[in-house]
C-alpha cells in the first residue's frame, strides 16, 4: 500500500506523498524526478525523493543481472565516475551497486522499471541490449562505451532508449515554459526518426496514419512504464508532445 506520509532516515522532517506540477530534484539519486515524489512541507525546507528513492531497500535484485545481489547505498562506494547502467546517467547519489570487482550500478527508479505493458494491441518490453538503434537519438548508445536499457514493440520496428524517453519529456517541460504565446510545440518529437517518416508521407495515407498511431502507442505505453501511474504534469506533457 502507498503510504502517504512518511518518515525518512535521511532527513529530519516528515514527507508527504505529493504530485508537484514541476520536474524537481530528487535529493536522494540526485536526478530530475517528474510525478509524484515525497515532499517536506517545512517551511524554507526543500527536500524531495522519488518514490524509489524515498522507500530503497537495503538490498534487490534485477532479472537483466542474475547472478548480481545489488546492495544499496546513499552513495557508491566505488571511488572513480560511476554510471547507471540502465540508463547512463552519472551516479551521483543513491544506488544500488553489486559486489563483483567490475560492479554493475543501477539507480532505484532504474531498478524499478516496468519490464512489459500492453494497450490497444501494443506491447512493449524491457530490453537490456538494443536490437536496433534508438528512433530518437539514431545510435545504439547513449555514450561512449554505454549502451543503456531501451524498451521495444512486440513486432520489433519500434526501440528506444530509457534515457532518451525521459529527456524527450524534460525537453517538452522546458519548451511549454519557453512558449508563452500558448501554441504547441512538439520539437522534441519532430526528432524521432519514426515522425520524420510519416511528414514524408501523404496526410491522407492510410499507411501513415497506422505509423503515427503506432509510434503514438509506443511511447505513451514507455511513458507509463517509466513513470508508473501517470500524474497530472506527465499526462499533460504527453498530450503537449503530440500537439498539432
Amino acid at each position: 500500500m502507498r503510504l502517504t506520509k512518511i518518515n525518512h532516515y535521511n532527513h529530519q522532517h516528515p514527507l508527504i506523498l505529493k504530485d508537484p506540477q514541476e520536474p524537481y530534484l530528487c535529493d536522494g539519486c540526485k536526478e530530475r524526478g517528474l510525478g509524484l515524489c515525497y515532499e517536506c512541507e517545512h517551511e524554507g525546507c526543500n527536500f524531495s525523493l522519488h518514490e524509489e528513492c524515498a522507500n530503497a531497500s537495503q538490498s534487490t535484485y534485477h532479472p537483466f543481472l542474475n547472478d548480481c545481489n545489488l546492495n544499496f547505498h546513499m552513495k557508491a562506494p566505488q571511488d572513480g565516475k560511476r554510471y547507471c547502467d540502465a540508463c547512463g546517467k552519472d551516479i551521483l547519489g543513491y544506488v544500488y551497486q553489486c559486489n563483483h570487482k567490475r560492479p554493475f550500478d543501477l539507480h532505484p527508479c532504474c531498478v524499478k522499471l516496468q519490464r512489459t505493458l500492453s494497450a490497444d494491441g501494443v506491447t512493449i518490453h524491457l530490453k537490456e541490449k538494443l536490437p536496433s538503434k534508438c528512433l530518437k537519438c539514431g545510435s545504439k548508445e547513449i555514450a561512449k562505451r554505454v549502451t543503456g536499457w531501451c524498451y521495444v514493440s512486440s513486432c520489433g520496428k519500434y526501440c528506444y532508449h530509457v534515457a532518451c524517453i525521459k529527456e524527450m519529456i524534460l525537453e517538452s517541460w522546458m519548451k511549454q515554459q519557453e512558449n508563452k504565446t500558448g501554441e504547441p510545440s512538439c520539437l522534441a518529437l519532430q526528432r524521432l526518426n519514426t515522425s520524420q517518416e510519416v511528414a514524408t508521407q501523404s496526410e491522407s495515407s492510410n499507411k501513415a496514419a497506422k505509423l503515427w498511431k503506432m509510434t503514438k502507442t509506443v511511447i505513451l505505453l514507455i511513458i507509463s512504464a517509466i513513470f508508473g501511474d501517470p500524474t497530472s504534469l506527465i499526462f499533460a506533457l504527453a498530450q503537449h508532445l503530440f500537439s498539432n
